[in-house]
């Protein structure tokens, strides 16, 4: 393509559509939308010069209040956070064990994670150098195996709440881990909102909490909010920033003056908001998609409010295909809700049977197409 053919839409200039995300805040799907006010703030920010060290710092003051932490900063996405959490534990503000690090030698270096909270995610640990240590299995951990676990090598114990669920409760990982003088770091990527989880995990005891800032809190997609232990903290703006003497391995996930005021424009609305009514929106929506496949023989259909995994903690439309079914599985279904203009995103499992539509990504009007096309694919399924 060259330049002159380049014009008009961004959608147009490139080809690429616009899609329905009934899948949730995944980053894949673009995270979530901004405000405009988001959006203002970025461009405020656009056309000017600012010492970023500076412009940091003064978020991550605002961050700390919010949290209830001694320190924060905005980090280049939740991800990029959890590496910053490793390092940070692993160096504290040594610049020489800055300057070394992927090079662990002589460092405190492994992380332990209890086997059922292990995933995919848990990469960014060991891009700073650090060693992954599992300790208990996929199905139960104890109190016992984490102090076994726990050794002259031990740089920190990682958390994942998200996978809380039949695993060990935080509260008494925190104790066990203070009590060798051990940090607890915590992956809390999709856990805002509730807003009150900002300050939960800090209050609880944790040294330091990673979130995603481009999901709920519908900042900037590739940013992140870290919150926490003050010398820690200052350990992670060493590692990202950079300084005349050193440069980390958090350098090449810098984060722009941009993202760092839209970001903190996202957590002034986010903290303001009426959380109530935005949970009763994404109901309503749910209800719509409800409404529309009553009566599809074979398919149970509920409201879900609750916490689910992989699904996610919001009003979400729940369809379980009963055991009479005879269409296909619930993987099969939701692939078919992309073929259309718009594709339309929506999520299956853990179960084979069961696919959900999460409407707190539901622009106003998309829960009406999403209905008539779910319907269609259940009819067309049975037919």
């Amino acid at each position: 393509m060259s330049t002159g053919q380049l014009g008009g839409t961004v959608f147009e200039r490139l080809g690429v559509r616009r899609i329905i995300n009934g899948h949730h805040w995944r980053t894949v799907l673009g995270g979530s939308t901004m405000p405009a006010e988001v959006v203002q703030a970025m461009s405020e920010i656009a056309d000017c010069y600012v010492d970023v060290d500076d412009l940091n710092r003064r978020a991550g003051a605002y961050i700390a209040e919010l949290t209830g932490a001694d320190g924060g900063i905005v980090t280049a996405g939740c991800a990029a956070a959890q590496m910053l959490q490793a390092a940070a534990c692993m160096t504290g503000i040594d610049e020489d064990r800055i300057r070394q690090l992927p090079d662990t030698a002589g460092m405190r270096n492994r992380v332990l994670v209890q086997g059922a909270h292990r995933n995919k995610y848990d990469l960014a640990y060991r891009l700073s150098g650090a060693e992954i240590v599992d300790f208990g299995t996929e199905e139960s951990a104890t109190l016992v195996e984490l102090e076994e676990a726990i050794d002259e090598r031990t740089a920190a114990v990682a958390y994942v709440w998200a996978m809380r669920f039949g695993s060990l409760p935080l509260e008494e990982v925190i104790q066990v881990a203070h009590r060798h003088e051990v940090p607890v770091i915590i992956d809390a990527a999709a856990e805002l909102p509730p807003v009150e989880n900002l300050t939960r995990f800090v209050s609880m005891g944790a040294d330091m909490v990673a979130y995603s800032g481009g999901k709920g809190v519908r900042g900037p997609q590739s940013t992140g909010i870290l919150a926490g232990r003050r010398d820690l903290i200052e350990s992670a703006h060493m590692h990202q920033q950079s300084g005349e003497s050193w440069s980390g391995v958090g350098r090449p996930m810098k984060v722009c003056k941009e993202e760092i005021a839209g970001l903190v424009r996202a957590l002034e609305i986010f903290v303001e908001a009426d959380h109530e009514e935005e949970w009763a929106g994404w109901r309503s929506k749910a209800n719509v998609v409800l409404r529309a496949v009553e009566g599809v023989g074979d398919v149970s259909a509920h409201l879900n409010e609750g916490p689910i995994y992989p699904g996610p903690t919001a009003p979400t439309a729940t369809l379980v295909l009963d055991e009479s079914w005879q269409g296909p599985p619930a993987g099969e279904l939701a692939e078919a809700m992309l073929d259309g203009d718009p594709p339309i995103y929506i999520g299956s499992g853990p179960s084979s049977n069961e696919l959900w539509v999460a409407t707190a990504t539901l622009q106003d009007g998309d829960e009406e197409i999403v209905a008539r096309r779910l319907r269609a694919v259940l009819d067309s399924a049975r037919a």
